[in-house]
């Protein structure tokens, strides 16, 4: 999709596309001897100019050129409006039939950054994965191309080229990447997959196998995957754009390509969906192509712990008991909690050898998560309050909803093992927090450590302003607005 900036509306054939807060619409009272039409259609549909509303019709004049009225809300902020506005002209009109889109914006009060991030929205609505379709009927295809936006004022094409262009693009990696499904991403090939994105960002990259990770005493993300023919990588992803010599903020995400559940096996029904259990590291991936692709003033590492989970002969067993890279012991009760044991071997290579000014770990972690949230949050654990008031702030300024859950020694004792340190499950009950409080086991030396449990977030089976239904790219406009808020301030 091309975003374009302009002073005024082009010449030739375009859908037009006017916001409406509330009542006002400054954009319907300039179409002349349309407006009544426009007007009465309005009335008829019940459209008040409510955010994400919108009403279609097709002016007289112009060889009947389609227009396209859209709520942004008479009550809602500003920058949500512009992202409703932009995702909802793309929803309406990708398959319309129109190949180039105006939304014009005079009149209603938007600066640059408003006008840049409906530039965002629509780009992110436009996202599509049609790689497998064969035998799609034409009125299936996208038509939509081109996006012009109208009287944002001076520097919206600058600011959303410098700003959220490269955002748009780290969300595409991460949808990608969670999209696709395991035959096609497993570690080999989700390492292949993002240095192939990143090669012209800057980004610099390390990968080690099973070997590099056996001699590190990485027992328990080496145990995750045994099961597997695939063999598991651990891929280091480094952006210096900070001071030299200056400690980095380090992102840990879950990149559980496959999980069958191993031998504690899943149930077969919608065990498909597991292919997106690696959507942590698919936004660790998209954050760190988004935070140098705008070359971001900090200095940021990305890890991302990449196995599959599967049960065959050689596979982990239930009451298994491996010796992470800490140093620590773990009892493994169930086989398909998982990722707890993945990250806890990158929290520990990450303090030890990078030695992180603060650490976040992103995960689809517990099916509990999504009992207590649904998918409208994700949940957030912190040993640190200015770490954890910090991403609930960039987490409302980018969308990326989050809620705060607790930690505590009560629920710390409920992981305790009668043979070895600790078991990688607890009881039914509080089972995102257990899972939070096995991972604080693996904190070193008071760094400040925050974990998102995404379980319910990386993937949509409804549509929103900024996604269709599945991959949503979730995580990434959450790390790129932490970076921006605490790293670049």
């Amino acid at each position: 999709m091309q975003i374009r900036f302009a002073d005024a509306r082009p010449s030739g054939d375009y859908a037009l596309v006017l916001p409406s807060a509330g009542s006002k619409r400054p954009g319907v009272a300039g179409l002349g001897s349309d407006q009544t039409g426009v007007e009465a259609a309005m009335r008829r549909s019940r459209f008040d100019g409510e955010a994400s509303a919108s009403i279609e019709t097709f002016l007289s004049g112009n060889d009947g050129r389609r227009l396209l009225v859209v709520g942004i809300g008479a009550d809602t902020a500003l920058l949500a409006g512009a992202e409703k506005l932009g995702g909802t002209a793309v929803a309406k009109l990708l398959q319309s039939g129109e190949t180039h889109a105006v939304i014009d914006l005079e009149g209603l009060g938007f600066d640059a950054d408003a006008a840049a991030r409906v530039g965002l929205a629509a780009a992110l609505r436009a996202w599509r994965h049609d790689r497998y379709r064969t035998r799609m009927k034409d009125k299936q295809k996208p038509t939509l191309t081109e996006i012009t936006i109208v009287g944002g004022g001076e520097g919206a094409g600058e600011r959303y080229a410098s700003r959220y262009a490269p955002l748009a693009e780290g969300i595409a990696l991460t949808r990608e990447l969670v999209t696709e499904p395991a035959n096609i991403i497993y570690p080999e090939t989700f390492v292949e997959r993002v240095l192939e994105s990143i090669k012209n960002v800057g980004l610099e990259f390390e990968v080690l196998g099973r070997d590099e990770m056996a001699k590190l005493g990485m027992g328990a993300l080496l145990g995750v995957a045994q099961g597997s023919v695939r063999e598991p990588k651990m891929l280091v992803l480094k952006w210096n754009g900070g001071k030299a010599g200056e400690a980095p903020v380090v992102f840990i995400g879950k990149g559980v390509t496959f999980d069958t559940g191993g031998i504690s096996i899943k149930p077969a029904a919608n065990m498909e969906a597991m292919k997106w259990d690696m959507g942590g590291a698919g936004a660790v991936a998209g954050a760190m192509k988004a935070i140098a692709g705008r070359k971001a003033k900090a200095n940021v590492i990305g890890i991302c712990g990449l196995v599959e989970n599967m049960p065959d002969g050689n596979a982990q067993r239930p009451g298994d008991v491996v010796t992470t890279m800490s140093g620590q012991t773990v009892e493994v009760i169930n086989t398909d909690a998982e990722g707890r044991l993945v990250l806890c071997d990158a929290m520990t290579w990450a303090q030890r050898t990078l030695k992180p000014r603060a650490m976040i770990d992103l995960a689809t972690l517990t099916g509990a998560m999504v009992i207590t949230f649904g998918h409208e949050y994700a949940g957030v654990f912190a040993n640190n309050e200015e770490l954890a008031g910090s991403l609930l702030k960039a987490a409302e300024a980018s969308g990326d909803k989050l809620w705060r859950q607790p930690l505590g020694e009560a629920y710390d004792r409920l992981i305790d093992s009668p043979i070895a340190d600790m078991k990688n499950v607890g009881p039914r009950e509080a089972g995102s927090i257990t899972a939070a409080q096995f991972l604080q086991r693996y904190v070193e030396n008071g760094t400040p450590w925050a974990h998102l449990d995404i379980a319910g977030m990386a993937w949509a089976d409804k549509p929103s302003a900024t996604y269709d239904k599945g991959a949503t790219g979730y995580g990434v406009r959450l790390l790129d607005q932490y970076v921006a808020d605490v790293l670049e301030a």
